[in-house]
């Protein structure tokens, strides 16, 4: 049963996510149609909720596909295309990537891209806010938890990309430091519900007016819980997703996994990250090397599969990561590279060191992939791959995360044996000469870095670890050499100034100074 959410944390906001509509236009069959409404008004599509779930698949589709549309800011840039340009944007300005030239993402590469009156700021609450409207539109077609198990995994769906929209939301515009509880209590980001929780709830016109402003970092934590809690609820009860681009059980507890880490809770991380991975494999060695770009992939949890009518071309992930596909970093208009000191930290056995070429440049077994004068640069990546038609596919969680999130919850508790005992899992396909008896949470957040780079993680990492960013050291590779502290105002994103017009209850005094 849907459970009563606390009135505390009741807010709706208006203006701007009013006004954030996506246009869509429709595709094939063998993939996520863009055509929102599948042709169904809204009263039609209510009434058929509960008994047939076929009917919300278009709303469930537009939702999804948000996640990979381009232009969320209007300004027609090619580094903002929805949820993996918040990734890499915020990856941009950490110390795991190296950008060789002044190009898109150089602000943030800079470290200096969160001001309100900045594109990356809107193109981040756009993102993540649109995201919850249409999660919200889902929600309002069921009053009451439905029965079969098909509408129980669009309401799940709907809940979870709710969920993590907020886990993002209130990493990037507040201090998540986990060791710091005085960070639960600043003020966070508004938080929007669906009309049926306002009916249920009774809620006036005045509360909820009374209720636009910022809520705290404790109410948003409230709130992704009870979103990501009850989606695997939902999700758990017999929904079988047609394939990966759709969220499932094991995805809805891999989202929780991650919040756990983020709140401290170490216990449920474990349990949640170990209940995720079950029916996934670790990739061996020799499948590091496809590319990353394959949504079949064994080890992948949740991805998007990409087609020429879904994929945006220069305004995408492998536009500006892969070094092999002719977008911006591979041709050579700005490189994606590794950081030195990172590099030297990965074991020459591990089978990971090969995704990067070294100082020296590419090996004479690395040659048949490093084919552009990009992917022969020193310390350049060849993670990402490139596969002739720019329908690479977009990886959003991978069996390989939960089992760090497992390791590093062990390791949070002082379990380091036992930390190192389940990091072997991951390890043992990826380095045969590793046999570490005992780890911290240090070195897990290292593996992180290795293991991880490019997927969007290590800001997310560094603010909740409490951990600052040095790319000063002796023999650094960065183009851009910057120091910060963990508690630097950069990184924290200020609320965009369409926010503050919009809304009477957020002024120019909340946006984060």
């Amino acid at each position: 049963m849907l459970k009563k959410i606390p009135m505390k944390m009741r807010k709706i906001i208006y203006g701007l996510l009013g006004s954030l509509v996506i246009g869509l236009s429709s595709c094939g069959d063998d993939f996520l149609e863009t055509e929102f409404t599948d042709g169904i008004d809204k009263a039609t599509a209510t009434e058929l909720a509960a008994s047939d779930p076929e009917a919300l698949n278009g709303y469930l589709r537009g939702m999804l596909l948000h996640l990979t549309v381009s232009d969320i800011g209007g300004s027609g840039s090619h580094d903002d295309f929805s949820f993996m340009a918040a990734l890499h944007a915020t990856e941009m300005g950490g110390e795991n990537i190296v950008q060789a030239a002044s190009h898109w993402f150089n602000y943030d590469y800079d470290f200096d891209n969160r001001e309100y009156n900045y594109r990356r700021t809107l193109a981040h609450w756009r993102t993540f806010y649109t995201l919850i409207a249409k999660a919200n539109e889902v929600i309002d077609f069921f009053p009451e938890v439905p029965e079969n198990a098909g509408s129980k995994g669009i309401l799940g769906q709907a809940h979870a990309m709710r969920g993590m929209a907020y886990y993002y939301l209130i990493q990037l515009y507040q201090y998540t430091n986990v060791y710091d509880e005085s960070n639960l209590s600043k003020p966070g980001v508004p938080l929007r519900y669906a009309g049926v929780e306002v009916a249920k709830n009774g809620w006036t016109e005045e509360e909820v007016d009374a209720m636009t402003g910022r809520n705290t970092v404790a109410d948003i934590y409230e709130q992704i819980e009870y979103d990501l809690e009850l989606a695997v609820e939902l999700l758990d009860a017999g929904y079988v997703r047609p394939n990966k681009v759709f969220v499932d059980a094991s995805v809805a507890k891999g989202l929780l996994a991650r919040y756990y880490l983020l709140s401290g809770q170490w216990e449920e991380a474990v349990s949640t990250a170990q209940d995720a991975i079950k029916g996934y494999s670790i990739m061996g060695p020799a499948d590091l090397h496809d590319g990353f770009m394959d949504v079949t992939n064994g080890e992948w949890m949740w991805g998007f599969d990409h087609n020429t009518e879904t994929q945006t071309t220069y305004a995408s992930f492998f536009s500006h990561i892969s070094n092999i596909a002719p977008g911006y970093a591979g041709l050579n208009y700005a490189a994606r590279l590794i950081d030195a000191r990172l590099y030297n930290s990965i074991s020459d056995t591990d089978e990971r060191k090969k995704l990067f070429v070294g100082p020296d440049g590419p090996s004479e077994s690395q040659l048949a992939v490093a084919t552009t004068a990009a992917a022969k640069r020193p310390y350049a990546n060849l993670k990402f791959g490139n596969d002739g038609s720019w329908t690479m596919d977009y990886v959003y969680m991978r069996a390989a995360e939960m089992v760090l999130i497992w390791a590093e919850a062990l390791a949070q508790q002082d379990k380091n044996t036992e930390a190192a005992s389940v990091l072997k899992k991951l390890m043992s396909s990826r380095d045969s000469e590793w046999d570490e008896s005992s780890v911290d949470v240090d070195y897990i957040f290292n593996q992180r870095r290795i293991e991880l780079w490019g997927e969007g993680f290590e800001y997310f990492d560094r603010k909740r670890l409490g951990k600052g960013m040095d790319r000063t050291y002796e023999g650094s590779n960065h183009r851009v050499k910057v120091t910060f502290e963990p508690n630097h105002k950069n990184w924290v994103y200020q609320i965009p100034n369409a926010e503050i017009q919009e809304n009477d209850n957020i002024s120019m005094d909340d946006k984060n100074d």
